[in-house]
Order: structure tokens, then C-alpha cells, then sequence
């Protein structure tokens, strides 16, 4: 019932603008198309929930189970923006799993026929967040965009019309001025700051569909928990050149060896309930439909993959010794790769999930190791 109240709860949050979901999302976030057969992973589920959940020891939860994806629900939170999914899942005999296609898997959100959509990511600076302040504007930003300037008036001003993810329309205006001159959003702006209630290192998205309409969402930072320190934390990683750990990248296959349920704080984290996750695992177990909340900005990776995926990662003969390497995407979008060498292959938790292939690679690079799901 728990689950049931949950999903019954204010729909008013439901995302028009997919595309705009898949932004802020992230490009490396592809969704299982409705009707696909994906492997639902109960202990990928409670990670996701980022708390204790307490499964009964007298039922035995299989490892996996396969489901067909039912409905998908692409909203976003009324007082943070956050971007998520309600996902309806369907268990199936384990035949349709190996039955799959091989091109049946996992859909770019609002994919189609039509022009991709442009869309631009910054990270606020304090100066950007200050309330009264302005937001400086990236040139590739202003350029690709924003409806262009008259560069022949003094100063070169516009205003600028974005509508958010819950559909509300804002006004800014943009100028291009300074020494050297630059582009800024001034008026407007700090009510904007103040509404969504900005923060340095949040990150801020722009995107022009294919009608030349500007949409703006956000992606919030996330923040560590004081109980748990940098120099302690089997969390943490140093920065790599000029980027941080970004979200969604290493620290989204890490594993805490001292404590797989670790204080880092996450957004996402009281938006699933434990509860939510037992019911759902009990419902799956039993055959029976059921729906699952999924926070792509989350530091724990999708808990729901597509068959032709774990097939085709299973076939391969994993060992020591194997270089490996995986993309991750930063907060401002950029594409970037995490290389290093296989150092074992075993269950991440053999007790409660002895025959899972979650997290099952653990993988070193330099001076730390992480624990990967190898699908």
C-alpha cells in the first residue's frame, strides 16, 4: 500500500517537455522503451533508495528478474526541479528474456524524426548564484542558443522568454556589454535564483528545440554529508586535472566496503523509501505488476537493464588483467572516459546476492579502485 499512496500522490509534477527531461537528466541516461524486456535488480533498487533496507531473510529474492516495461512517467519535482521517472514493470518468464532481440534495448528520450534539439550545461560560479546578481552567459551558449543580437544597437539588449519544466514561463533580459564585453542575463535573473533557490554549483540548462523555443531546467548539486570527511570517505575521489568527480560518473558504480549504505548525501535520497523498494521486490517476486521511482541524477546507476545488454555482458570472460573503459558525463555535459584494468570478478554482496552480476568488477585506475556493475 505503501508504494500504491506514493504513485497515487499530486500528478501536477508531470514533464511536458521530454527533451528537456533528457537534458537534464543527461545524455548518457537512455530510457527502456515501453514494451522492451529489461532485468529489474532488487539490489540495485535499495542502493538506489541510499538507505538501510532491510529485506526479510525468511524469502529469498532472486538476484534478477526479468520484466517488460509496462509505462513510463517522465516528471520532475514541484520544490527542486529534480527530474525523475515512474516506471511500471511487468515480470516475465525467464524465456522472454533470452528471447529478446538484440536490438530491442534503451531509448533517447523524445527521440524522433525531428531536428535534435540544442542544449547547452553551465555550473553556476557564486557570482551567478548571488542573489542581485547577474548570470554570465557562455558565448557557444549565446550563440547556439539564443535568438542572435542586433549587434548594431549600443548596447546589443534582448529579452529573452525560457520556460521551465513544470511549463512556467521566465523573462530575461540579455545584454551584451562589460570590459571585455560579454553576454550576461541581468533583470529577471535574480528572481529566478531566488525562486528555484540557486546555489553555487548547481548547474544550469539551456536548450532551443526544433520550433527555436528556449527551455531551461536544472540539475542540483549534490552535497556530501559532514559525518563522513573527504580524507575518510571510501567515497571519495580526488579531482582529476580541472574536473571534479561529476555526477552520474565514477562515484555512480562505487561500492562502500565498510558500509555499502554510505553518508554521502544524495537528492534523491527520502524521495525513495525503503519501503517502496520491499514492496515492490515482494510484488516482482511474486509476479505480480509493479512500479519503481528512478532519480537519473543519482550517483547509483539505472537498477532496470536491457536484456540484449546483460546478454551481451555475460558472454563476455571477464578476468584480471582486462583493461576497461567507461564514459561518464561531467555537469556541463561534456562526454569523458575513466580507463583502468580489471583486478577482480566477484559478488559485490555473495551472501544476500551470491550469483549477481551487480557490481561484480572491481576495477583500478592509478591511486583507487571502484566497483562496477559490468553491464
Amino acid at each position: 500500500m505503501f508504494l500504491q499512496n506514493l504513485l497515487m500522490a499530486d500528478n501536477k509534477s508531470n514533464c511536458f517537455d521530454s527533451r528537456l527531461w533528457q537534458a537534464c537528466a543527461g545524455t548518457m541516461v537512455k530510457m527502456p522503451a515501453v514494451d522492451s524486456i529489461v532485468l529489474y535488480f532488487p539490489q540495485g533498487h535499495a542502493e538506489h533508495a541510499g538507505v538501510n533496507v532491510e529485506f526479510r531473510s525468511d524469502v529469498k529474492i532472486p538476484s534478477y528478474i526479468p520484466c517488460r516495461v509496462s509505462s513510463i512517467k517522465y516528471m520532475a519535482e514541484r520544490e527542486t526541479d529534480e527530474v525523475f521517472a515512474k516506471i511500471r514493470l511487468t515480470p516475465v518468464r525467464l524465456s522472454e528474456f533470452f528471447e529478446t532481440p538484440e536490438e530491442e534495448g534503451m531509448v533517447k528520450i523524445g527521440s524522433d524524426n525531428s531536428r535534435k534539439p540544442l542544449s547547452f550545461a553551465k555550473t553556476l560560479t557564486q557570482s551567478d548564484a548571488n542573489n542581485g546578481g547577474g548570470f554570465s552567459v557562455p558565448k557557444n551558449c549565446a550563440d547556439t542558443i539564443f535568438p542572435t543580437l542586433d549587434y548594431n544597437v549600443n548596447p546589443p539588449v534582448q529579452t529573452l522568454s525560457a520556460t521551465d519544466i513544470h511549463g512556467k514561463s521566465w523573462q530575461f533580459r540579455h545584454i551584451y556589454r562589460g570590459t571585455p564585453e560579454r553576454h550576461l542575463l541581468t533583470t529577471g535573473w535574480s528572481t529566478f535564483v531566488n525562486q528555484k533557490k540557486l546555489v553555487a554549483g548547481d548547474s544550469i540548462v539551456f536548450l532551443r528545440n526544433e520550433n527555436d523555443k528556449i527551455s531551461i531546467g536544472i540539475r542540483r548539486i549534490k552535497k556530501k554529508s559532514v559525518a563522513m570527511e573527504p580524507e575518510t570517505s571510501p567515497w571519495w575521489f580526488p579531482s582529476v586535472g580541472n574536473l571534479t568527480i561529476p555526477r552520474g560518473g565514477f562515484s555512480a558504480f562505487l561500492r562502500d566496503d565498510h558500509n555499502t549504505n554510505s553518508s554521502w548525501s544524495l537528492i534523491n535520497r527520502g524521495n525513495v523509501k525503503a519501503e517502496s523498494v520491499i514492496e515492490a521486490t515482494k510484488l516482482a517476486t511474486n509476479g505480480q505488476p509493479f512500479e519503481v521511482i528512478f532519480y537519473p541524477q543519482s550517483t547509483t546507476p539505472e537498477f532496470f537493464v536491457k536484456a540484449s545488454r546483460v546478454k551481451a555482458a555475460l558472454q563476455i570472460p571477464w578476468c584480471s588483467g582486462m583493461r576497461f573503459k567507461m564514459p561518464f558525463e561531467t555537469e556541463d555535459l561534456v562526454i569523458s572516459w575513466f580507463m583502468g584494468t580489471i583486478s577482480s570478478v566477484q559478488a559485490n554482496d555473495p551472501s544476500q546476492w551470491p550469483d549477481s552480476p551487480w557490481r561484480m568488477l572491481q576495477v583500478i585506475q592509478t591511486i583507487f579502485s571502484i566497483y562496477i556493475m559490468l553491464l
